[in-house]
């Protein structure tokens, strides 16, 4: 295996200090009085050889690695994957490199992701947080690292957040579903106590109260099994053939739910009505196609990516932190009965 290539090695080559090749690798020869021809006989020589520098190992030089953490709750998510694709590409551009992990909404595995980036000195954390690691966030905080929380936030943690309206889109997707027609609707969630979980949740019981509707409610756990949701999706459905409506809280409880109402044979919008929320390409390809409260993907990641890279650029320049509340849009298609009945939104 080729021996890879170190500053010593380099300045050997050249007869110079290490030094002096770590100044020119770090920008700094002008300052501390490097020729330029001796800059440019060094990056030639890093050129020629393939030298390429461990930017961890630089990190701990300079204090500054150019590389940002993105924690998110699961990458292969559409969701988080195009939010995560939008922020490396704009961050890219502004010199920066992006690391990305899954926390699978585990809070010790997200203790460990942020301890090991933070021994790798990256810049700046972009993080969907799972409950239980206010303090670690905290820690980040006095620290004076740049953290910017997306998708759910702590109150109790003063940070930089962007957000989307949950509540307000999930109560408005249930107004449309009663409006359609639909009396009976269930509302099938994750068992969890993250913030856009509950806001959405609180949406659609705001709306059920305003129609005099009656609860009925399914959390599923987050990480059980395919197979187990959709069993359980089931047996939920079979407990309440009364229902004529299904409102998903996610995308993926959607594909879950989708599979189960299509083994139990029953016809949408005719037998039983479907809303999601956060829409997802294939909703458009399913016959009927499916509405969906759909999140906002450029927004939030501009807004994320924009606060990161100012507070990165200026740490001290913008004290105050800011949270950012952008609104959902109800993309309405043909899942639910009587949708001629409302001014189309969507296809």
């Amino acid at each position: 295996m080729k021996k890879k290539i170190s500053i010593g090695d380099i300045a050997k080559e050249l007869g110079i200090s290490k030094t002096t090749v770590s100044f020119v690798l770090n920008g700094k020869a002008r300052e501390n009085h490097i020729s330029e021809a001796l800059e440019k006989k060094v990056l030639d020589y890093m050129a020629e050889v393939g030298y390429q520098p461990n930017q961890f190992a630089r990190g701990l030089r300079t204090g500054k690695t150019n590389m940002i953490a993105v924690l998110v709750e699961d990458i292969s998510d559409p969701f988080f994957a195009s939010i995560a694709r939008t922020i490396e590409d704009r961050a890219y551009k502004k010199g920066y490199k992006i690391v990305c992990s899954s926390t699978e909404n585990d809070p010790r595995k997200t203790k460990d992701l942020i301890n090991a980036f933070r021994s790798r000195q990256v810049d700046g954390f972009i993080i969907a947080p799972p409950p239980g690691i206010e303090d670690d966030l905290r820690s980040l905080i006095a620290d004076n690292l740049p953290l910017v929380l997306f998708d759910r936030y702590f109150p109790s943690v003063t940070t930089d957040n962007v957000i989307v309206d949950n509540y307000q889109g999930a109560y408005d997707a249930m107004c449309y579903f009663y409006e359609c027609g639909h009396k009976n609707i269930g509302f099938i969630t994750l068992s969890s106590d993250q913030m856009q979980m509950q806001e959405r949740l609180s949406g659609y019981m705001k709306a059920t109260d305003d129609f005099d509707g009656q609860y009925y409610i399914k959390r599923i756990h987050f990480n059980d099994e395919v197979d187990s949701t959709v069993a359980e999706i089931k047996r939920f459905i079979e407990s309440n053939r009364h229902l004529d409506g299904i409102f998903f809280s996610t995308n993926y409880l959607a594909d879950a739910g989708l599979e189960a109402i299509q083994s139990l044979g029953l016809k949408m919008p005719s037998e039983l009505g479907v809303v999601v929320f956060d829409d997802y390409h294939s909703f458009r390809l399913i016959d009927p196609p499916i509405t969906a409260v759909d999140q906002p993907v450029k927004k939030i990641s501009e807004n994320v990516i924009n606060i990161m890279l100012n507070r990165l650029s200026d740490p001290d320049k913008q004290k105050e932190r800011k949270t950012v509340v952008l609104p959902t849009s109800l993309i309405i298609r043909k899942s639910t009965r009587n949708s001629d009945r409302i001014r189309v939104q969507g296809s």
